[in-house]
Protein backbone atom coordinates (compact mmCIF):
# COMPACT_ATOMS: atom_id res chain seq x y z
CA UNK A 1 0.00 0.00 0.00
CA UNK A 2 1.21 3.50 -0.90
CA UNK A 3 2.06 5.62 2.29
CA UNK A 4 -0.59 8.61 3.54
CA UNK A 5 1.71 11.09 2.85
CA UNK A 6 2.36 10.29 -0.77
CA UNK A 7 -1.15 10.98 -0.85
CA UNK A 8 -0.43 14.89 -2.66
CA UNK A 9 2.00 12.81 -5.38
CA UNK A 10 -0.95 10.65 -6.48
CA UNK A 11 -2.98 14.00 -6.46
CA UNK A 12 -0.54 15.89 -8.70
CA UNK A 13 0.42 12.46 -10.80
CA UNK A 14 -3.27 11.75 -11.63
CA UNK A 15 -3.89 15.47 -12.57
CA UNK A 16 -0.66 15.56 -14.90
CA UNK A 17 -2.27 12.65 -16.43
CA UNK A 18 -5.98 14.10 -17.15
CA UNK A 19 -4.42 17.79 -17.87
CA UNK A 20 -1.74 16.53 -20.18
CA UNK A 21 1.34 18.39 -18.50
CA UNK A 22 2.86 19.53 -15.46
CA UNK A 23 1.79 22.80 -16.15
CA UNK A 24 -1.53 21.87 -16.39
CA UNK A 25 -1.68 19.75 -13.06
CA UNK A 26 0.15 22.95 -11.38
CA UNK A 27 -2.73 25.27 -12.21
CA UNK A 28 -4.87 23.32 -10.86
CA UNK A 29 -3.00 22.53 -7.39
CA UNK A 30 -1.51 26.53 -6.96
CA UNK A 31 2.23 25.17 -7.23
CA UNK A 32 4.85 25.54 -9.84
CA UNK A 33 5.37 22.88 -12.85
CA UNK A 34 8.46 22.01 -11.19
CA UNK A 35 6.75 21.22 -7.65
CA UNK A 36 4.40 18.72 -9.72
CA UNK A 37 7.53 17.15 -11.41
CA UNK A 38 9.16 16.90 -8.09
CA UNK A 39 5.88 15.05 -6.22
CA UNK A 40 5.63 12.56 -9.18
CA UNK A 41 9.60 12.05 -9.02
CA UNK A 42 9.02 11.21 -5.30
CA UNK A 43 6.36 8.86 -6.02
CA UNK A 44 8.19 7.20 -8.85
CA UNK A 45 11.25 6.81 -6.26
CA UNK A 46 8.66 5.25 -3.79
CA UNK A 47 7.84 2.45 -6.07
CA UNK A 48 10.65 1.91 -8.66
CA UNK A 49 8.58 2.03 -11.10
CA UNK A 50 8.12 4.63 -14.18
CA UNK A 51 4.58 6.39 -14.08
CA UNK A 52 4.63 8.80 -17.08
CA UNK A 53 5.99 8.95 -20.05
CA UNK A 54 5.48 11.91 -22.79
CA UNK A 55 4.10 11.98 -25.96
CA UNK A 56 2.88 14.01 -28.98
CA UNK A 57 0.08 14.58 -27.31
CA UNK A 58 1.81 15.53 -24.01
CA UNK A 59 2.09 13.36 -20.53
CA UNK A 60 0.33 10.00 -20.72
CA UNK A 61 0.19 6.72 -18.33
CA UNK A 62 3.27 4.52 -18.75
CA UNK A 63 2.38 0.86 -18.74
CA UNK A 64 2.94 0.58 -15.04
CA UNK A 65 0.62 3.21 -14.07
CA UNK A 66 -2.20 2.33 -16.76
CA UNK A 67 -4.02 -0.31 -14.45
CA UNK A 68 -4.30 1.65 -11.39
CA UNK A 69 -5.68 4.77 -13.01
CA UNK A 70 -9.26 4.47 -13.30
CA UNK A 71 -9.30 3.43 -9.59
CA UNK A 72 -7.30 7.10 -9.40
CA UNK A 73 -10.18 8.93 -11.25
CA UNK A 74 -12.63 7.81 -8.70
CA UNK A 75 -10.73 8.17 -6.05
CA UNK A 76 -9.89 11.47 -6.55
CA UNK A 77 -13.71 12.44 -7.77
CA UNK A 78 -14.75 11.73 -4.27
CA UNK A 79 -12.23 13.54 -2.57
CA UNK A 80 -13.28 16.71 -4.59
CA UNK A 81 -16.62 16.12 -4.11
CA UNK A 82 -16.08 16.04 -0.25
CA UNK A 83 -13.73 19.30 -0.45
CA UNK A 84 -16.85 20.98 -2.49
CA UNK A 85 -19.03 19.93 1.17
CA UNK A 86 -16.62 20.93 3.15
CA UNK A 87 -15.96 24.46 1.48
CA UNK A 88 -19.37 25.20 1.92
CA UNK A 89 -18.89 24.64 6.04
CA UNK A 90 -15.73 27.14 5.98
CA UNK A 91 -17.50 30.44 5.81
CA UNK A 92 -15.79 33.61 4.71
CA UNK A 93 -12.09 32.77 4.97
CA UNK A 94 -9.09 33.93 2.82
CA UNK A 95 -6.22 32.15 2.87
CA UNK A 96 -3.31 33.79 0.84
CA UNK A 97 0.33 32.83 0.51
CA UNK A 98 2.43 35.61 -0.36
CA UNK A 99 6.09 37.24 -0.31
CA UNK A 100 6.86 38.00 3.36
CA UNK A 101 8.43 41.56 2.11
CA UNK A 102 4.96 42.14 0.35
CA UNK A 103 2.90 41.39 3.34
CA UNK A 104 4.96 43.70 5.71
CA UNK A 105 5.83 46.53 3.73
CA UNK A 106 2.96 47.15 1.30
CA UNK A 107 -0.45 44.71 2.28
CA UNK A 108 -0.54 44.97 6.18
CA UNK A 109 -0.17 48.63 6.29
CA UNK A 110 -3.63 48.70 4.16
CA UNK A 111 -5.55 45.26 4.94
CA UNK A 112 -7.39 47.31 7.92
CA UNK A 113 -9.43 49.48 4.95
CA UNK A 114 -10.37 46.01 3.74
CA UNK A 115 -11.76 44.60 6.82
CA UNK A 116 -13.25 48.11 8.04
CA UNK A 117 -15.73 47.18 5.06
CA UNK A 118 -15.70 43.59 5.20
CA UNK A 119 -15.55 42.70 9.10
CA UNK A 120 -16.64 38.98 8.62
CA UNK A 121 -14.21 38.20 6.24
CA UNK A 122 -10.84 36.45 8.24
CA UNK A 123 -7.94 35.87 6.85
CA UNK A 124 -5.02 33.46 7.35
CA UNK A 125 -1.91 34.78 4.91
CA UNK A 126 1.23 32.59 5.38
CA UNK A 127 -0.02 30.55 8.01
CA UNK A 128 -0.70 32.96 10.17
CA UNK A 129 -4.09 34.93 11.05
CA UNK A 130 -7.33 34.83 12.69
CA UNK A 131 -8.58 31.78 10.47
CA UNK A 132 -7.13 28.51 11.02
CA UNK A 133 -4.07 27.17 8.26
CA UNK A 134 -5.92 24.18 6.02
CA UNK A 135 -4.57 22.37 4.08
CA UNK A 136 -4.67 22.56 -0.18
CA UNK A 137 -4.74 25.15 -2.09
CA UNK A 138 -4.87 28.85 -1.36
CA UNK A 139 -7.15 31.28 -2.35
CA UNK A 140 -4.23 33.96 -3.61
CA UNK A 141 -0.98 33.69 -4.36
CA UNK A 142 1.40 36.69 -4.59
CA UNK A 143 5.20 36.65 -5.95
CA UNK A 144 7.43 38.74 -7.54
CA UNK A 145 8.75 37.73 -10.61
CA UNK A 146 7.75 37.38 -14.70
CA UNK A 147 4.87 35.82 -16.10
CA UNK A 148 4.64 32.48 -16.15
CA UNK A 149 3.89 30.37 -19.40
CA UNK A 150 0.45 29.11 -18.88
CA UNK A 151 -0.54 30.65 -15.74
CA UNK A 152 -2.85 32.97 -15.50
CA UNK A 153 -1.43 35.93 -13.07
CA UNK A 154 -2.61 40.15 -12.33
CA UNK A 155 0.05 42.08 -12.72
CA UNK A 156 -0.06 44.21 -9.14
CA UNK A 157 2.72 46.32 -10.02
CA UNK A 158 5.92 46.88 -11.18
CA UNK A 159 8.76 48.57 -8.34
CA UNK A 160 11.01 51.67 -8.91
CA UNK A 161 14.25 50.78 -7.41
CA UNK A 162 16.74 53.72 -6.09
CA UNK A 163 18.86 54.13 -3.39
CA UNK A 164 17.73 54.54 0.34
CA UNK A 165 19.21 55.18 3.79
CA UNK A 166 18.62 56.60 7.10
CA UNK A 167 18.31 60.45 8.14
CA UNK A 168 21.15 60.00 10.05
CA UNK A 169 23.30 59.11 7.17
CA UNK A 170 21.68 61.46 4.50
CA UNK A 171 22.67 64.38 6.68
CA UNK A 172 26.38 63.00 7.17
CA UNK A 173 26.45 62.48 2.96
CA UNK A 174 24.40 65.64 2.13
CA UNK A 175 27.50 67.96 1.83
CA UNK A 176 30.02 65.17 -0.21
CA UNK A 177 29.60 65.83 -3.65
CA UNK A 178 27.59 63.35 -5.50
CA UNK A 179 30.38 61.88 -7.80
CA UNK A 180 32.46 60.35 -4.52
CA UNK A 181 28.85 60.08 -2.07
CA UNK A 182 29.35 56.74 -1.91
CA UNK A 183 33.26 55.92 -1.93
CA UNK A 184 34.16 54.65 1.51
CA UNK A 185 30.81 54.31 2.66
CA UNK A 186 28.85 50.64 3.70
CA UNK A 187 26.57 49.21 0.91
CA UNK A 188 24.07 46.96 1.44
CA UNK A 189 23.04 44.42 -1.02
CA UNK A 190 19.77 43.61 -1.03
CA UNK A 191 19.24 40.31 -3.46
CA UNK A 192 15.67 40.06 -3.57
CA UNK A 193 16.26 41.43 -6.76
CA UNK A 194 19.09 39.58 -8.27
CA UNK A 195 17.00 37.84 -11.12
CA UNK A 196 15.13 41.23 -12.28
CA UNK A 197 16.59 41.50 -15.74
CA UNK A 198 16.56 45.71 -15.39
CA UNK A 199 20.19 45.23 -12.77
CA UNK A 200 19.02 46.45 -9.77
CA UNK A 201 22.28 45.89 -7.95
CA UNK A 202 24.92 47.99 -7.19
CA UNK A 203 27.81 47.47 -8.97
CA UNK A 204 24.87 48.07 -12.57
CA UNK A 205 23.99 51.54 -10.72
CA UNK A 206 26.93 52.85 -9.85
CA UNK A 207 28.48 52.05 -13.25
CA UNK A 208 25.11 53.88 -14.69
CA UNK A 209 25.42 56.66 -12.96
CA UNK A 210 28.99 57.62 -13.04
CA UNK A 211 29.36 57.68 -9.07
CA UNK A 212 33.15 56.70 -8.01
CA UNK A 213 32.86 53.85 -5.43
CA UNK A 214 35.88 50.86 -4.93
CA UNK A 215 34.95 47.07 -5.22
CA UNK A 216 30.71 48.01 -5.59
CA UNK A 217 30.09 44.47 -4.88
CA UNK A 218 30.96 44.20 -1.31
CA UNK A 219 29.06 45.13 1.51
CA UNK A 220 26.40 43.31 3.39
CA UNK A 221 24.19 40.68 1.70
CA UNK A 222 20.29 40.32 2.02
CA UNK A 223 17.98 38.58 0.90
CA UNK A 224 14.60 39.96 2.86
CA UNK A 225 14.00 43.24 2.01
CA UNK A 226 12.87 43.99 5.72
CA UNK A 227 16.32 42.90 6.78
CA UNK A 228 18.24 45.44 4.33
CA UNK A 229 15.66 47.67 5.69
CA UNK A 230 16.54 47.18 9.57
CA UNK A 231 20.45 47.48 8.59
CA UNK A 232 19.67 51.04 6.81
CA UNK A 233 17.76 52.03 9.76
CA UNK A 234 20.53 50.86 12.41
CA UNK A 235 22.91 53.34 10.11
CA UNK A 236 25.18 50.27 8.65
CA UNK A 237 24.77 51.85 4.91
CA UNK A 238 22.99 52.48 1.92
CA UNK A 239 20.74 50.30 0.08
CA UNK A 240 19.16 49.75 -3.13
CA UNK A 241 15.33 49.25 -2.45
CA UNK A 242 12.06 49.53 -4.23
CA UNK A 243 9.59 52.85 -3.46
CA UNK A 244 6.33 51.44 -4.25
CA UNK A 245 6.84 49.17 -1.22
CA UNK A 246 8.28 52.13 1.47
CA UNK A 247 6.47 54.50 0.35
CA UNK A 248 5.43 54.94 3.85
CA UNK A 249 8.73 54.89 5.04
CA UNK A 250 9.92 57.95 2.76
CA UNK A 251 6.92 59.95 3.73
CA UNK A 252 7.23 60.07 7.34
CA UNK A 253 10.79 60.71 7.16
CA UNK A 254 12.18 57.35 8.23
CA UNK A 255 14.22 56.56 5.43
CA UNK A 256 15.55 59.17 2.54
CA UNK A 257 16.75 59.39 -0.83
CA UNK A 258 20.59 60.46 -0.99
CA UNK A 259 20.34 60.60 -4.89
CA UNK A 260 17.97 62.38 -7.08
CA UNK A 261 14.73 60.08 -8.00
CA UNK A 262 16.15 59.42 -11.62
CA UNK A 263 18.84 57.79 -10.69
CA UNK A 264 16.79 54.88 -9.76
CA UNK A 265 15.56 52.15 -12.51
CA UNK A 266 12.37 50.40 -13.17
CA UNK A 267 12.13 47.22 -12.36
CA UNK A 268 11.35 44.37 -15.38
CA UNK A 269 9.44 42.39 -12.74
CA UNK A 270 6.52 43.05 -11.02
CA UNK A 271 4.50 41.75 -8.25
CA UNK A 272 2.41 39.35 -9.16
CA UNK A 273 -1.07 38.02 -7.82
CA UNK A 274 -2.81 34.34 -8.67
CA UNK A 275 -6.20 33.22 -7.97
CA UNK A 276 -7.80 29.84 -7.74
CA UNK A 277 -9.06 29.57 -11.08
CA UNK A 278 -12.64 28.74 -9.55
CA UNK A 279 -13.10 32.06 -8.18
CA UNK A 280 -16.73 32.43 -9.63
CA UNK A 281 -18.86 31.90 -7.22
CA UNK A 282 -16.63 32.61 -4.36
CA UNK A 283 -17.93 36.48 -3.81
CA UNK A 284 -15.50 37.25 -0.46
CA UNK A 285 -12.56 35.91 -3.23
CA UNK A 286 -13.77 37.94 -5.66
CA UNK A 287 -14.17 41.20 -3.35
CA UNK A 288 -10.54 40.67 -2.34
CA UNK A 289 -9.55 40.66 -5.68
CA UNK A 290 -11.28 43.47 -6.73
CA UNK A 291 -9.63 45.50 -3.79
CA UNK A 292 -6.04 44.02 -4.03
CA UNK A 293 -6.43 45.67 -7.94
CA UNK A 294 -7.29 49.16 -6.77
CA UNK A 295 -5.15 49.88 -4.09
CA UNK A 296 -2.42 47.99 -6.57
CA UNK A 297 -3.08 50.36 -8.83
CA UNK A 298 -3.13 53.57 -6.45
CA UNK A 299 -0.28 52.38 -5.66
CA UNK A 300 1.03 52.40 -9.36
CA UNK A 301 -0.16 56.09 -10.34
CA UNK A 302 1.17 57.33 -6.61
CA UNK A 303 5.02 56.09 -7.87
CA UNK A 304 4.46 57.09 -11.67
CA UNK A 305 3.35 60.45 -10.70
CA UNK A 306 6.88 60.88 -9.10
CA UNK A 307 9.26 58.93 -10.82
CA UNK A 308 7.30 59.16 -14.39
CA UNK A 309 5.45 56.24 -16.32
CA UNK A 310 7.58 52.89 -16.79
CA UNK A 311 8.63 51.98 -19.84
CA UNK A 312 7.10 48.96 -21.79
Amino acid sequence: MVAPTYLRSLQALELAVRKGSFVGAAERLGITPAAVGQRVKALEDYLGVELLSRGRAGLRAAPGLEPALPHLARAFEALDAAARELELQRGHELHIAAASDFVDLWLAPRLHRFRAEHPNIRFNINGEGDAPMRLGRVDCEISYGAPRNGVATDLLFRDFVAPITSPVNLARTAGIESRARLEGFPLVHLDFYKDDPAGLSWPEWVAANGVARTAPERGMRFRRITAALDAVAADAGVTLCGLALIGDLLEAGRVGLPYPVDTGRWSRHGFRARFRADIDGRRHVQRFRDWLLAESAATAAALALSVGDPPD
